[in-house]
């Protein structure tokens, strides 16, 4: 039998856009027992300096000289967002399982032309949601399997904050209401069928806040999503009201409370880096040829349910989603 330690050690990696994120992914691939072949960046000082700091032999200004030049097996892309499509497409073409950021692409159209070139290359795409590793989702998860708190009615997803300088090219629901929109959709295991959103831009070019409401199952369901660039204390927070309890979850500090009629528990979670489990998920899906939990179409429902938000927010009424119609 083939030691999947020694795959994955035998598997070489390229990362695309060596920014305050990428620079992470190196970090955690490194400490994996990846080998990082290059690196690629667009600003060349930034390749050369990231490139000295972690050992890696070589890096590149363009992504074209980088996969036409070396021998990889897979790519991580960080990236900004409207960027994802093509970069993600020329590394399938040649034959690279891909790992890209979210959202997946920064427009329908794009996580599609992304689908299609997976389809065509046969090679695995991961979108990187990475609150699906966090431990504190997965105990949380763990309490709903064993019925701790009933039916799920109404979920609460809360992320605000100042805004982050790195992000100039989506606005706050496809940076960060986005993670909310697929941990609805990961928990409840359902696709939302409507959504009304209010929000706009205070400060700031594209959208800045927004207040969306998602419903499932003829209104049986429903998730509240709020986020924003404008609160000076950073919150990551979600609640999980079902028909025996609450669960919620601190995604900062990875802690959950299970609150029932008669008790507050406090269960322990083992602290864990997501981006360590994700990227560890991703090496293992490629080492033994498995789907990722997390895939391009996961990446394009939660771009979709994204634009549906920003028609709501657009128009100032309820917006049908029909996901069914863009698979």
């Amino acid at each position: 039998m083939v030691d999947p330690r020694s795959l994955q050690e035998n598997l070489k990696i390229g990362v695309v856009g060596v920014g305050a994120w990428g620079r992470n992914h190196i970090r955690v691939l490194k400490s994996l027992g990846v080998t990082i072949s290059a690196i690629c960046d667009v600003n060349e000082e930034r390749a050369r300096r990231v490139a000295r700091e972690y050992g890696v032999e070589k890096y590149y200004v363009s992504l074209d000289e980088m996969i036409g030049r070396e021998d990889l097996d897979a790519v991580t892309i960080c990236t900004p967002s409207i960027t994802h499509a093509e970069c993600a497409v020329k590394a399938l073409e040649v034959g690279l399982h891909t790992f890209v950021e979210k959202p997946l692409a920064s427009s329908i159209d794009g996580c599609i032309k992304i689908i299609d070139a997976m389809n065509s290359s046969n090679r695995i795409v991961m979108t990187g949601f990475i609150e699906r590793f966090n431990p504190a989702v997965r105990k949380a998860v763990e309490l709903l399997e064993t019925d701790e708190i009933g039916d799920v009615l109404m979920i609460h997803g809360r992320r605000i904050g100042w805004w982050p300088e790195r992000v100039g090219d989506v606005g706050v629901v496809k940076d960060t209401a986005i993670h909310d929109i697929d941990l609805t959709r990961f928990i409840l295991k359902k696709d939302p069928m409507q959504v009304y959103a209010r929000g706009g831009r205070l400060f700031h070019e594209l959208e800045d806040h927004v207040q969306a409401i998602l419903s499932f199952e003829n209104g049986l369901k429903a998730a509240f999503i709020e986020a924003n660039w404008l609160t000076p204390r950073k919150k990551r927070e979600m609640e999980l009201t079902g028909s025996g309890g609450v669960i919620s979850i601190k995604f900062l500090t990875q802690e959950v409370s299970l609150e029932k009629a008669d008790m507050v528990i406090e269960p322990i979670v083992k602290q864990e880096e997501p981006l360590k489990l994700e990227l560890q998920h991703f090496i293992e899906c490629v080492s033994n040829g498995r789907r990722p939990m997390v895939d391009a179409l996961d990446g394009l429902k939660a771009v979709a349910i994204a634009e549906a938000i920003l028609q709501s927010m657009e128009t100032g009424k309820v917006v049908d989603i029909n996901l069914k119609s863009i698979i």
